[in-house]
């Protein structure tokens, strides 16, 4: 996606040049003949950066720079000005603005200041997310979840590399972050990057960068993710998702700690530690050979292991509270009481998605329980009936109207009917007398999947 700069001058002339100039560099640009249009234009388009003109007729430079920096204080703002004074500099880099360039301007000067603003306001955003996420923490006090921050504690200080596994949703991503805010690079960012979701073309740019006019639309310079990282960690999240092609140009990194840009010849440097996660069997992975043997050598040093939550559903009561407390203060709707009575109903569950499930179904309970008290009769029908009655009563008899109990017995039924056929959708369908599409309906709105409840 191409970064958007809005230009705000009153000359004419300052417009066509500037637009000319960082169109054929890449950029999409918006343009504005005053203040007013600037400022219109800015809560319209929201820009990746804004240059602006101080000497403008109506609302001049100062008060738009001002208002934006109250509205968007995160995009970097350029100040050019045809009389300037230290006075005006001063004033607008107290005021927030990245740069104060004078007229006639330097385009050289122009063009880099936006690429150290853009730049900026891109480690600025992965801070803020960071110093967001540092707030978290591995919440219980289980053993499983003891060790786990016994392990972490003690690999923390080293610059060793660590693969953590664990099934989707459990925190392999919170458990690195950890690792490195316990370390003596947590000065120094933590740069994700998820290897499942860049496209295999475009991998290889993302963590190594690329010199202008390496491919076509390199239309400047750019740094990867290793540049990003240097003297911090690289958080490789889902490596096992990772090519072959990839994967030989990470080993090499992770051996010399150098690297070429795409289309670059010159050797780059960097002091990276490496934080890698998976939930897939790396092992398997390599006897099928999707998994170089000698990276998972390389990855392996400190092995560290996250465990579902069905091995620590002691910890469901602090989780949910924790929870509770976190969706509260980011929400409109104020604290509501989680009533104890539904923790062994949720302690029964097996959790197949993990903590991510868990937190998603708090959200969902703060969100749509009409009263300030959680309790069993506001938890879905497949967590109330988890518990069976004493004396040996179907958990139907526990619903609350007849619609409810017909949801839990078709719930039931369906799932056992495929389990005995397989998972074979078209089968199953066949043999209990519904159309195929009608059990699939079914089955979304139920909640059924395969290997989960």
């Amino acid at each position: 996606m191409k970064q958007k700069i809005l230009i705000v001058d009153d000359e004419v002339s300052i417009l066509q040049s500037l637009s000319g100039i960082l169109g054929d560099e890449g950029y999409e640009v918006i343009l504005a003949a005053c203040g007013e249009e600037g400022l219109e234009r800015a809560k319209k388009d929201q820009p990746d950066l804004i240059i602006l003109d101080i000497w403008m007729p109506g609302t001049d430079g100062i008060t738009v720079l001002e208002e934006i920096k109250k509205l968007y204080p995160l995009i970097p703002v350029m100040i050019i000005s045809g009389h300037g004074t230290i006075e005006t500099a001063v004033k607008a880099t107290r005021m927030g603005a990245f740069d104060f360039i004078e007229k006639p301007l330097s385009i050289e000067r122009v063009l880099v200041s936006i690429q150290n603003a853009i730049e900026f306001s891109r480690l600025e955003e992965e801070n803020r997310l960071l110093r967001k996420k540092s707030d978290r923490r591995i919440i219980g006090e289980s053993a499983a979840v003891s060790n786990l921050r016994d392990q972490i504690r003690r690999v923390a200080p080293s610059n060793s590399t660590v693969l953590v596994t664990g099934e989707n949703g459990t925190g392999k991503e919170l458990a690195a972050r950890m690792i490195h805010l316990l370390s003596r690079r947590s000065a120094r960012p933590m740069i994700e990057v998820n290897c499942a979701a860049i496209p295999e073309e475009l991998i290889e740019s993302e963590l190594f960068g690329h010199e202008k006019g390496a491919f076509t639309g390199a239309y400047e310079k750019h740094k990867g993710k290793f540049d990003s990282a240097n003297g911090g960690t690289l958080f490789l999240d889902e490596i096992g998702d990772m090519s072959n092609r990839t994967q030989a140009k990470i080993l090499r990194i992770i051996q010399e700690q150098v690297f070429e840009r795409v289309g670059g010849s010159h050797p780059v440097e960097v002091d990276v530690r490496i934080v890698a996660a998976t939930n897939k069997d790396l092992q398997k992975e390599m006897e099928l050979g999707r998994f170089r043997q000698d990276l998972y050598h390389r990855l392996n040093v400190i092995p560290i292991f996250v465990p579902p939550l069905r091995d620590r559903l002691d910890d469901i009561p602090l989780l949910v509270e924790n929870f509770a407390n976190e969706i509260a203060s980011e929400s409109a709707l104020g604290k509501k009481k989680i009533d104890s009575s539904i923790y062994p109903i949720l302690q029964e569950y097996s959790w197949p998605g993990n903590i991510r499930e868990l937190r998603n179904l708090i959200e969902r309970l703060i969100i749509m329980t009409p009263g300030n008290v959680i309790g069993p009769g506001d938890l879905p029908a497949d967590f109330r009936n988890v518990l069976q009655k004493e004396n040996g009563e179907t958990a139907y008899l526990q619903c609350g109207n007849l619609e409810e109990a017909r949801s839990c017995f078709e719930r039931d039924y369906l799932h056992r009917k495929l389990e005995e056929n397989g998972w074979n959708v078209s089968l199953t369908a066949a043999r209990v007398g519904l159309e195929r599409t009608h059990l699939h309906r079914k089955m979304k709105i139920l909640g059924i999947k395969k290997n989960g409840t």
